[in-house]
């Protein structure tokens, strides 16, 4: 049976919450009672359920308002009659239990509103009629990086700057989809006034980031943009193009592959190739999956062409494949032309880097001749990357200019250039030197140090000596090559690096590690861009150019005004083996401006024991030729051996000052029976 029925309000009130929280109760009761739910009707709105608050108050039913209550059952008419009944009453709760479970019902639909507001995406926030703030549901924090603490109770002009919802409220219209920057963040704002009764009882703001969308919108024009070029490239190559989808028709052929193939567009495109070509490449790459390189093949129009044709592959299916296809004849003559091209350009760049002077960066290397040029035009193409370097050379023959050019030369220029000489600092220190080292490491460890990696982040380090680092410092400084990371000593913390590592060492690598002392997977980590520089005896040709850029140096340093260098003095420079290279002569020159008293250097302002250098090696020579016969070269090479021996007094240093190996001195000297007797002349 289904019973409806009118009932006029008549409460002041009308149904206001605790009202509409009586009415729930009641409908409660009498469902219980009959077993019949009711419903509560209202003009121009649909029916709502009697037992939901929310639904209720959202009626704003008035006093004298008609409310029809409709039920549905066996007893559906003595249901739909008391709660009629009880609509038309005051109102009033007997008992203490009913009031209660009336107060339980409006906390436990508050605590739900509060739910829905605390869960929303979007920003809630609600003011009152003093434009006070009373919602502000966690949304709203997050979008405005303001608490809710700091914001319930206070006026909406003071906590968000600029807020309209004053406005609102006072004029009563609604703002609607207003865009906004707030921060970082973009953002659509809803505003609406709350009237009751005609009048603003305040305003309820709901606003929504959009910074998602603007970033989605934003890849989307990007991607549309993407899809143009692609399509603006695809036609403008020169090598022909055709795509296939996965059933092997003809999807897309670029105007280039029309022309080699001499076919109209309208044959190709959305035709199949099983019928097209058969037994083709793009057929059998298709049907396997695998790729097909090289497949030569002869067109309709007598095009002879070479096709490389790859599978189109999505989620582990072919889904498609695509042919690059070229003309064999204009690839012929272009591989011809390439090939003259770049045998000249070869030649031509070998010359260039040779010959040239190397950049600026290198300038303070001095040096004209062919060995110093090829050395310096290997560390310029090694500052165009970023691999690392190991300079091998003679002490004082420039490695750490070389770095520092190399450094300067490359995209690193701006970051730190860090010097460390691994031979000068202790091995107890070199850890904490390089990876730096926590306060309190060890003793002495009073405050954090910063190593030289950490300071050269960014930058270039220079290992100097590197052949001097023991073992243990090896395995440490492998593991930051190849891991680039470090941990200070003393520390638990890890630190990324990006440093680039130029190496140098004056010691035979190769010996060191087949005896052992250096290990071999360093070595190759170290060893991808040797450079190997001359010593002074190997670029004699550059010691006059040397010595004007050393004596323009120096006296700028001490005041003086030395012009130049006498003939005898430079050929007494010429001749001298210069075991110490570049910073001896340095030192020198430095030696001779600072003792003449002349405006040249002369053979009397050198150390006497180059001039005694030159004077041996004359008399010998002399000596030689003034004899009625000449002798045998054996004995020539026994006195030059015996002289260089009684002056340096070991196989090694006789054989830097003589150009030779310290195993062909000492072989030589056992030859001669000198070895005895001269190296114990010198020790006595």
């Amino acid at each position: 049976m289904y019973i409806i029925k009118k009932a006029v309000i008549k409460h002041k009130s009308g149904l206001h919450a605790r009202v509409a929280a009586m009415v729930v109760q009641k409908s409660y009761e009498i469902k219980n009672k009959y077993n019949v739910p009711l419903y509560l009707h209202c003009p121009g709105r649909e029916k709502v359920t009697a037992s939901s608050l929310m639904l209720i108050v959202s009626l704003r039913i008035k006093v004298g308002d008609v409310v029809q209550v409709s039920g549905e059952g066996a007893l559906a008419e003595a249901a739909v009659n008391e709660m009629v009944g009880f609509l038309e009453s005051d109102f009033q709760i007997a008992d203490f239990r009913t009031f209660t479970q009336v107060d339980n019902l409006i906390h436990e639909n508050t605590f739900t509103a509060e739910q829905v507001f605390s869960c929303m995406a979007n920003g809630l926030v609600v003011t009152d009629e003093n434009d006070i703030i009373t919602i502000f549901n966690p949304a709203a924090e997050k979008i405005m990086g303001i608490a809710a603490v700091e914001a319930i109770g206070n006026s909406v002009c003071e906590i968000i700057p600029g807020s309209r919802m004053h406005i609102v409220n006072k004029k009563m219209e609604p703002e609607l989809g207003c865009r906004q920057l707030i921060g970082n963040s973009i953002i659509v704002t809803n505003r609406s006034p709350i009237i009751v009764n005609g009048q603003s009882k305040g305003v309820v703001a709901i606003f929504e980031d959009i910074s998602a969308m603007e970033k989605t919108a934003g890849e989307l024009r990007e991607v549309k943009q993407l899809k143009e070029k692609l399509q603006l490239v695809l036609e403008s190559v020169h090598d022909g193009i055709c795509v296939l989808d996965k059933d092997g028709y003809i999807t897309y052929v670029n105007p280039s592959y029309l022309r080699i193939v001499g076919e109209a567009r309208e044959d190709l495109v959305n035709h199949s190739i099983e019928i097209i070509s058969p037994k083709g490449a793009r057929n059998k790459v298709l049907n396997t999956g695998e790729q097909v390189l090289g497949s030569i093949s002869t067109k309709h129009n007598g095009v002879t062409i070479v096709a490389n044709v790859n599978p189109i592959v999505v989620d582990g299916e072919v889904d498609g494949a695509v042919s690059i296809v070229k003309d064999v004849s204009e690839v012929q003559g272009l591989v011809e032309k390439l090939n003259r091209v770049s045998a000249r350009a070869e030649y031509l760049e070998q010359e260039l880097w040779r010959i040239k002077r190397p950049a600026r960066a290198f300038a303070k290397f001095i040096g004209r001749s062919g060995k110093a040029l090829d050395a310096l035009a290997v560390a310029a193409k090694a500052s165009e990357g970023l691999a690392t370097v190991l300079i091998r050379g003679e002490s004082g023959t420039g490695k750490e200019l070389v770095a520092e050019g190399i450094h300067c030369a490359s995209i690193r220029a701006g970051g730190p250039f860090i010097r460390v000489n691994c031979a000068a600092i202790p091995a107890t220190l070199l850890e904490s030197e390089l990876f730096g080292h926590e306060r309190g490491a060890f003793t002495g460890a009073i405050k954090k140090k910063l190593g030289k990696f950490e300071l050269a982040h960014k930058g270039t380090i220079f290992l100097d000596e590197i052949g001097e680092m023991e073992k243990n410092m090896q395995a440490k400084l492998l593991r930051v090559i190849q891991e680039k990371e470090i941990g200070r000593v003393g520390g638990e913390d890890i630190f990324k690096v990006d440093v680039r590592i130029i190496a140098a060492t004056n010691r035979n690598l190769e010996e060191m590690v087949a005896a052992g002392e250096f290990r071999e997977d360093l070595y190759y980590r170290l060893n991808v861009i040797p450079i190997l520089l001359p010593s002074l005896r190997e670029r004699k040709e550059d010691i006059p150019m040397l010595i004007e850029h050393f004596i323009d140096k120096i006296n700028g340093e001490i005041n003086k005004e030395i012009k130049g260098i006498r003939q005898d003095a430079l050929e007494v420079l010429l001749q001298y083996r210069w075991p110490g290279n570049v910073r001896e002569l340095e030192n020198i020159i430095e030696r001779a401006i600072t003792l003449t008293d002349g405006k040249y250097i002369e053979s009397r302002d050198l150390p006497i024991y180059l001039r005694e250098n030159v004077s041996s090696a004359t008399t010998l020579i002399d000596h030689a030729f003034s004899q009625e016969s000449i002798l045998p070269w054996e004995e020539y090479e026994k006195q030059i051996i015996q002289m260089a021996l009684r002056k340096y007094g070991s196989y090694n240093a006789a054989a830097k000052a003589l150009g030779l190996t310290h195993k062909t001195v000492a072989a030589k000297a056992q030859k001669y029976g000198i070895e005895k007797n001269i190296l114990w002349e010198k020790k006595g």
